[in-house]
């Protein structure tokens, strides 16, 4: 009797194993579709995207986290991470309209880069003494204000030589000041563009026809942009194909003035540009 009692009280080891391959399983489980869910999201919806350098200031900073979405102008490899499914083409593919701030991947390097669109398909761009025409016209250009962009960790008062750096003080902040411009595309949007030279380096651009399938963007940091006015073996972009857009800059829901350091949880706070956060991308940029 009692060794019946013992069997009938001793544990399942069976059982126990089975509860354990079956924990483990639902964990892969969870795990696979959190996994599957990011990567839809990521791929068909929306992905963060890193601001690194100044060409796209002043709508633009060093330290600006811009939320991409992807649906706009419909999906190719390079909407995906890591370019996987490797897709040919475009699948709902549609093109931008002039004035978009889209990221797109570099024609010839693994990089992903965030610019303006000037140009689409079959339009003749040029740029003469640092002025922009587009189809045979002078694209609209008011002088404005010198814009002040705060001086920060990540944000040095950069010029492009032989231009001087120009600094000035308000309310006991230091900031970089930069002759601006209200640029206006025809039937699009305004937006600020930077011009810091007279004579720069791209500001005569021969008038070229925008190829098929392929896209003009500019920075709006005029002088200090390598962009499509330079070929890809110069550093520049080229004429990009509409297959690279990767997808269109929404809003900044993120600024941080490159005090923060990962190991002080705190300064992420105190080291954002709150005035930043939600920022549009045309019209006059303060």
């Amino acid at each position: 009797m009692a060794s019946l009692l013992t069997r009938r009280i001793q544990p399942n080891r069976g059982s126990a194993k089975r509860e354990k391959k079956e924990t483990a399983g639902s964990l892969l489980r969870f795990v696979l579709v959190v996994a599957i869910l990011a990567w839809g999201f990521r791929s068909l919806v929306g992905a963060p995207f890193n601001i690194p350098s100044g060409s796209m200031l002043p709508t633009l900073y060093i330290g600006d986290y811009v939320a991409v979405s992807k649906w706009p102008y419909g999906y190719s490899r390079y909407s995906f991470p890591l370019a996987f499914p490797a897709i040919n083409g475009r699948i709902l593919g549609s093109i931008p309209k002039r004035g978009d701030v889209v990221v797109f991947r570099h024609p010839v390097e693994n990089v992903d880069l965030i610019k303006r669109v000037i140009g689409l398909p079959g339009d003749t761009v040029e740029v003469r003494g640092g002025k922009l025409i587009l189809n045979g016209r002078f694209v609209a250009r008011q002088p404005l204000p010198a814009v002040a962009v705060p001086l920060s960790e990540n944000s040095p008062c950069r010029t492009v030589p032989p231009a001087t750096p120009v600094e000035g003080s308000i309310r006991g902040a230091t900031f970089c000041l930069y002759r601006a411009y209200l640029e206006t595309l025809p039937g699009g949007p305004s937006y600020t563009v930077l011009d810091q030279l007279d004579h720069g380096p791209a500001d005569d651009f021969s008038k070229t026809t925008v190829p098929s399938g392929h896209i003009f963007l500019l920075g709006d940091n005029r002088d200090d942009s390598l962009d499509s006015r330079f070929p890809a073996y110069e550093g520049g972009v080229g004429m990009v194909p509409v297959e690279n857009l990767i997808g269109r800059a929404a809003f900044t829901f993120w600024s941080t003035d490159g005090s923060a350091s990962w190991f002080k949880p705190w300064t992420w706070f105190t080291a954002l540009r709150p005035a930043r956060l939600d920022n549009g991308y045309t019209g006059k940029q303060s």
